[in-house]
């Protein structure tokens, strides 16, 4: 089973290229983030032409998760609130899972936190801790989780083209200390399973060429419970869909199960 995860702001603007990537590349199961679209208005045809089920979860201009599958999903489950009753974040579509094959996929876009110190930064580290409650309590009722997504943490420096300050957003020490401990609960990095070095990034500023000079960071990422990092046999990020034209800031990280 492959497994791909995808910022590709905004499934509209990005139409053509992600189809494409999808005929070249038949993952099982593509996450996509910040889809930025309503529901009503998802483009899903040319994705159910290719084959696929879809599950989304949008709004108009900002956010949105989607889970396209080979196999319809089952017990889909939109946002923290069916599992935590809380309501608090239902307002931003940014969590969307399903069961397939026995796998639990949860599909992540994590608040980016605007500024360190600002209030979008409290809303990211608030969101953070409530994702830890609901992936805990996920696992009590399936051990196999992959959790993906644009998680907007470089969680070491070697996931930066180069090292920040402590009050840059992305990479700030509670930023970082807030996702090791939603990875304390069991959860290992698909993508550091198989390559320790850095100079592997996900996504590159548009502005002031970015990607032509590789100043990238490492921040959409796959996270796998103990049984299914055991499964693991690759994981890969794909820079093709970058180099496309009017690509988006983003690029799909690949993980294969066997």
């Amino acid at each position: 089973m492959k497994i791909a995860t995808w910022n590709v702001n905004s499934i509209r603007s990005r139409l053509s290229i992600v189809e494409a990537w999808l005929t070249a590349n038949p993952v099982d199961i593509l996450c996509l983030q910040e889809t930025k679209v309503i529901d009503a208005d998802f483009p899903r045809e040319p994705f159910e032409a290719l084959g696929y089920h879809l599950a989304i979860a949008g709004q108009k201009s900002y956010n949105g998760v989607a889970i396209f599958s080979r196999q319809t999903l089952e017990d889909v489950k939109i946002g923290f609130e069916p599992v935590l009753g809380l309501t608090e974040f239902e307002a931003q579509k940014r969590v969307i899972s399903g069961v397939i094959n026995g796998i639990r996929i949860v599909n992540l876009y994590v608040p980016n936190g605007s500024a360190v110190g600002s209030d979008k930064y409290e809303y990211k580290l608030a969101w953070l801790a409530a994702l830890k409650t609901y992936l805990s309590q996920l696992m009590t009722e399936n051990p196999r989780l992959c959790i993906c997504g644009d998680f907007n943490i470089a969680l070491e420096d070697r996931d930066i083209y180069q090292p920040k300050k402590d009050n840059h957003i992305m990479a700030s020490p509670p930023e970082r200390a807030a996702l090791r401990s939603v990875l304390d609960l069991g959860f290992t990095d698909a993508f550091r399973q198989f390559t320790a070095e850095g100079g592997h990034y996900s996504w590159w500023d548009y502005r002031q060429g970015g990607f032509q000079r590789d100043r990238g960071w490492r921040i959409d990422h796959i996270y796998l419970t103990p049984e299914l990092a055991k499964q693991a046999i690759a994981c890969t990020i794909d820079r093709e869909p970058r180099q496309r034209e009017k690509p988006s800031d983003h690029t799909p990280v690949i993980v294969e199960l066997a």
